[in-house]
């Protein structure tokens, strides 16, 4: 039985098994401060209408005021404080900027009030009264922009992802939370 089951996984066509759907993406914001990013999840979800951070593979963001670096915050960093909240039309290809069915959208290492990035962290987040970023636990008021400003993303073929960008391999042991998210320490603290 164990060796049929081996023969038949082998026959079968290597585009049967789940591919990754990668996106990249760069934030313009106000003051001179931008970041550049890149996501990955399973290209499956694509039938989705939305994808959420449960769903995200692998994911960072790398800061920068004019040609300096300000800081980078990836999905490895995660730990059961972290304020994650990630909201990704796949239909528009967007990432889904304030409104009223989402007052809250996105809350990348990030509350929404600028705080929670923590000593040398750096955050993003789209709210209701802007997009903004945080840096060292403070709040940029000078990169803000309107809530409602577009925010796309661009697939693309490959990216090469820094290594703490992904999440560990899922253990046997490991359960999953409905959405596809992972257990209890991997919740999003949802407003």
């Amino acid at each position: 039985m164990r060796t049929a089951l081996i023969l038949a996984l082998l026959a079968t066509p290597a585009s049967a098994f789940a591919e990754d759907a990668i996106y990249r993406f760069t934030w313009q914001g106000a003051g001179g401060y931008a970041f550049e990013g890149a996501m990955s999840f399973d290209a499956a979800k694509l039938s989705l209408a939305r994808i959420y951070e449960g769903d995200v593979q692998c994911f960072v963001i790398e800061g920068r005021k004019g040609d300096l670096p300000v800081g980078r915050w990836a999905l490895g960093m995660l730990i059961p404080e972290t304020t994650w909240i990630l909201t990704f039309d796949t239909e528009a290809e967007r990432f889904v900027p304030f409104g009223p069915a989402d007052p809250m959208p996105q809350a990348w290492n990030m509350d929404g009030y600028g705080t929670d990035c923590g000593p040398e962290g750096f955050g993003f987040n789209i709210g209701n009264y802007a997009q903004d970023i945080c840096i060292d636990g403070t709040l940029i008021a000078d990169s803000q922009m309107p809530p409602a400003t577009p925010f796309p993303a661009e697939r693309v073929e490959s990216y090469d992802f820094p290594a703490d960008a992904c999440r560990p391999s899922m253990l046997m042991s490991e359960g999953r939370a409905s959405g596809g998210g992972f257990g209890p320490t991997r919740q999003a603290k949802r407003p």
